[in-house]
């Protein structure tokens, strides 16, 4: 009879001892300001468990063993936040802060508008390239060097009206693009380039897509293509000031500055472009 209870009480201990290290772990998801995040999501490393806030921004990962859990938390436009938790017979609260994301991006390239490895016949200009041919010029005459491409200029010096023709189609028959966003005339279908002064100072590089390319933008761009990419985001206060002159009295003064990110926000002023003018 005392063996039977004996081992009666055995099970029942285990038995509390199994359910007693079933832990859970509960906490509240916020940012530096104390303000609640939803639909974070909190999953243990390594594992098929996970969760994610409610509206209050609270969370709750149950049915843990005792033992050491990494505790991974996301969310969009936050950094990941990695902390480790130790159960040992008891739930615990965890409350996870997490800290804005400072990764700053490049450009984002629409792929509708630029071609890599395709079968469209293409070239591109980048800023090297644009700054040792560049001498205040408008872009027709950047791009007369290229393959099919032929330049015209009324004046002659490549600045005012200047056009171009790509494959013998005319300006009508070519997309022009700056940073995706079309420039061709609504009622001539043409870009007037005397529009984009000295626009090359500022363009980190150019696309030339030859005969029907990727461009999604108005119907007549089967002649081809030609997308300009401005400059990239600079991380650092810069300031530039070009200074070229040449025949027929023209006279180029270009000054660009910026402030690059400011503080600790991400805050950032675009450039300035305080003073351009050419003169014939």
């Amino acid at each position: 009879m005392k063996k039977r209870i004996i081992v009666l009480m055995a099970l029942c201990f285990a038995a509390v001892s199994g359910i007693n290290s079933q832990n859970n772990i509960t906490g509240k998801v916020t940012n530096e300001k104390g303000e609640e995040i939803s639909y974070a999501a909190v999953s243990i490393k390594n594992t098929l468990l996970s969760t994610s806030s409610k509206s209050d921004g609270s969370y709750l990962l149950k049915n843990l063993k005792d033992g050491t859990y990494v505790i991974e938390c996301f969310y969009l436009g936050y950094e990941k936040q990695i902390d480790t938790v130790i159960l040992s017979g008891a739930s615990i609260e965890k409350n996870i802060t997490l800290k804005q994301s400072q990764i700053v991006i490049d450009e984002v390239i629409v792929q509708s508008t630029r071609t890599n490895n395709s079968g469209f016949a293409y070239s591109t200009m980048n800023k090297e390239d644009i700054q040792k041919q560049n001498l205040g010029q408008d872009v027709p005459y950047l791009l007369g060097n290229q393959t099919s491409v032929v330049s015209t200029s009324d004046a002659g010096t490549g600045i005012g009206y200047t056009g171009l023709r790509i494959r013998g189609s005319d300006a009508s028959r070519i997309n022009v693009t700056v940073n995706g966003i079309p420039t061709n005339d609504a009622e001539s279908q043409g870009t007037y380039w005397v529009d984009f002064p000295d626009l090359a100072s500022s363009t980190n590089s150019i696309q030339i897509q030859r005969g029907v390319g990727s461009s999604t933008n108005g119907a007549g761009a089967f002649g081809g293509s030609i997308n300009v990419q401005t400059n990239t985001l600079n991380t650092k206060a810069y300031a530039e000031i070009i200074n070229s002159g040449g025949s027929f009295n023209t006279l180029r003064t270009t000054l660009n500055a910026g402030t690059g990110l400011m503080n600790e926000h991400g805050q950032l002023m675009q450039e300035l472009q305080v003073f351009r003018v050419m003169v014939l």
